[in-house]
């Protein structure tokens, strides 16, 4: 096995840390999320750097699918916060991947150039107030007109990240009888512009680069056009969002979680080689240096999961539970280690003026989004065959 980066890898690596130092200076950071916000000028430079093509195929005008190299430039960007991390997720992610795996032909050439290009971005509408990880208890309707030209959505969801700032809804609706709960359900592009969305925002811990939000959708009619798949698809989205883009959506939170935890292991770090207590450097203490090994251990422990997983993906392997499995252990250990490196600084570590304090909001919420950790243990058991009875 070679574990060594390419020569592409680690220029793409460079690359992205220096229009980080470049655009997303530590005070600009820090003043976004205090904003909920994200600076979508800089995300447009981004775009110019051609890695929002990186999950678009060439013949769509992207660089070609390379998930590995997407995963390096959300690692990268998300060490700085999640100002630029979110919005590429939300276009090469929510966007790209998912209508590259699920898409009509006619939409691929409508959206995926645009999306290559980073023009548009998309949001998640899949839970509900009353429906967290069984989505196939969804109970926002989707109804055909008689002449089939188009549907009508009603009803609420919830956790809805960056409505605001998305073109589209990823939208998840029950588009037949509860009873039948997964061969009732369709996907549908919603516009964020349609008449009838209420959008309400959820004040909220950690990830802060925009809004979360309810988006409330009061008769709100779409285009038969945008049933994800075409026509023929409509009752058929529950095999769409359990595909291999759930397997890939696995993997960019964990990028960012893995991204996060890198960032706060550098700062601690050199904290500890800096600071000065009891006449030496606080990096003499052997708790201090045992909590800073511990940590980066488990740190190169969970860059080793994701980017097997990462690997599996990009060679068109089935990741399932490799991508679940990364996901569980990285976000789960994420907490430890920026727990750890919180406790370096001390109360400098709880201080707005510095960014462990914000690492330490961000990362909390990591076992929980994406699919919770112990949605992901139901995953893996049910992947290898693990009997419920």
């Amino acid at each position: 096995m070679d574990f060594d980066e390419s020569e592409q890898t680690k220029l793409l690596r460079e690359t992205i840390r220096r229009f980080v130092e470049k655009e997303m200076p530590r005070e600009k950071a820090r003043e976004l999320d205090r904003r909920a916000a994200h600076d979508p000028a800089a995300f447009k430079r981004l775009a110019e750097l051609g890695v929002t093509g990186l999950t678009v195929p060439e013949e769509y005008g992207g660089a070609g699918v390379d998930i590995l190299s997407a995963i390096v430039v959300i690692e990268e960007l998300a060490r700085r916060g999640t100002s630029l991390c979110g919005p590429f997720i939300h276009c090469a992610f929510y966007g790209s991947m998912n209508l590259l795996e699920n898409a009509s032909a006619e939409q691929k050439r409508e959206f995926l150039p645009r999306l290559a290009r980073g023009e548009i971005l998309f949001a998640y509408g899949l839970s509900e107030p009353d429906v967290g990880g069984d989505l196939a208890a969804a109970a926002v309707t989707g109804t055909l007109s008689a002449d089939g030209s188009k549907g009508v959505v009603n009803g609420t969801k919830r956790w809805c990240t960056g409505a605001r700032i998305a073109d589209y809804i990823y939208t998840l609706v029950r588009s037949g009888p509860k009873e039948d709960r997964y061969r009732n359900l369709s996907l549908v592009l919603v516009p964020t512009s349609a008449k009838g969305i209420t959008i309400v925002d959820i004040d909220h811990l950690g990830l802060r680069y925009t809004e979360t939000t309810d988006v409330i959708f009061e008769g709100v009619e779409v285009p038969a056009a945008n049933i994800v798949g075409g026509r023929e698809a409509w009752n058929k989205g529950w095999k769409m969002l359990v595909g291999r883009g759930l397997d890939v959506e696995r993997l960019e939170i964990t990028a960012v979680t893995l991204g996060i935890a890198t960032a706060a292991m550098e700062d601690a770090w050199r904290y500890a080689e800096e600071r000065e207590q009891f006449g030496r450097k606080i990096a003499g203490h052997q708790a201090v240096r045992n909590m800073l090994v511990e940590a980066r251990t488990k740190l190169a422990a969970c860059r080793h999961m994701l980017y097997h997983a990462a690997w599996l993906a990009t060679a068109g392997r089935d990741c399932a539970v490799e991508s679940s499995m990364a996901k569980l252990f990285v976000a789960d250990n994420a907490v430890e280690i920026v727990l750890a490196c919180q406790r370096v600084m001390g109360a400098y570590g709880c201080a707005r003026e510095y960014d462990m304090e914000r690492y330490v909001r961000d990362i909390v919420c990591m076992p929980i989004v994406g699919g919770s950790s112990n949605m992901q243990k139901n995953n893996i058991a049910g992947r290898l065959g693990l009997p419920v009875r």
